[in-house]
């Protein structure tokens, strides 16, 4: 029986000033670890976020980890998997599963009170500080919560600077989204129509899950690509969507239709962005907000 994940407080924030950063943290009375040097490659994984980590000093580990998108510290579940070869690793898991992303950075390691602190310089994307306060087995995260939130104080990290995602997601934007529906478009079942469609979803934890549009004999039984994605979502046990793309073939962008509209507003804030486009390159940015004004959703539910 394997033991219970791991677990910690974690925030992860844009750093404008890493040298002031630095300074507050060793007049706080932060030791200095140094310099670690990581190479991030990330797979795709139906749930969570499976990467491999080859790190100089040190050496090769896989980490797995489970932790919702949100602007604030939050829980990070996690394993960790010493890895003797990493090459090989890293070859098997990109045959097995893909490679979603692969993420460079330079890492100033401090410790304090049981808080990693990690002022990162991320490759193509800038400078970012990340706290960790890791948990004791037992622990409540109370005090781990009240040490990152001290920290985030005495750094003056404003809420607009916090990050919801992972280094990776800021890696690949909005590409590995579109990507996941162009794939699925190719395997559409639209006999009837010669329409496909395919969309995908990005979960609140940050996995990805793909739908074409299926249709029938019987017109009225067909499913659209969006629903088709909404319940492959459920079924990997998501709830939340938090980014969504649709595409189809044409000049035009492929928009949802009302239905649609209608079932994302089930499992997306009003504010998630939705990536509209077109195998010609089309592609427009719009809030579901934008495509369901004054819209009804499950708070107008009593209880």
């Amino acid at each position: 029986m394997s033991a219970p994940p791991r677990r910690n407080v974690e925030l992860k924030a844009t750093d404008p000033d890493p040298e002031r950063s630095l300074e507050v943290c060793l007049g706080l009375g932060a030791e200095d670890r140094g310099i670690l040097r990581q190479r991030d490659t990330y797979f795709r994984v139906p749930s969570g976020r499976l990467k491999l980590r080859e790190e100089e000093p040190g050496g090769a580990t896989l980490v797995q980890y489970d932790r919702v998108d949100a602007a604030e510290a939050r829980e990070s579940r996690y394993r960790l998997v010493p890895i003797s070869d990493p090459a090989e690793t890293r070859a098997a898991l990109e045959a097995a599963l893909g490679t979603l992303a692969v993420v460079d950075k330079e890492r100033h390691l401090l410790l304090w009170k049981g808080v990693r602190i990690h002022l990162d310089a991320v490759a193509g994307l800038g400078s970012f500080i990340e706290l960790e306060g890791v948990a004791d087995d037992g622990s409540n995260l109370l005090g781990e919560l009240e040490r990152v939130t001290q920290l985030t104080q005495a750094l003056e990290i404003a809420p607009e600077r916090i990050l919801r995602s992972s280094y990776s997601d800021q890696a690949v934007g909005a590409d590995a989204l579109v990507d996941a529906a162009r794939a699925v478009m190719a395997r559409a079942h639209a006999p009837y129509s010669g329409f496909s469609v395919g969309a995908a979803l990005r979960a609140d934890d940050g996995s990805i899950h793909a739908g074409a549009n299926v249709e029938n004999a019987a017109y009225p039984q067909g499913q659209c690509a969006e629903a088709s994605a909404i319940g492959a979502l459920v079924a990997a046990g998501r709830t939340r969507v938090t980014e969504a793309a649709v595409i189809a073939a044409g000049a035009e962008v492929c928009v949802p239709c009302g239905g649609c509209r209608q079932r994302l507003r089930e499992f997306m804030d009003l504010d998630g962005v939705i990536h509209l486009c077109s195998t010609s390159g089309a592609h427009e940015q719009v809030t579901l907000q934008d495509l369901l004004p004054r819209s009804f959703g499950p708070e107008y539910l009593p209880g």
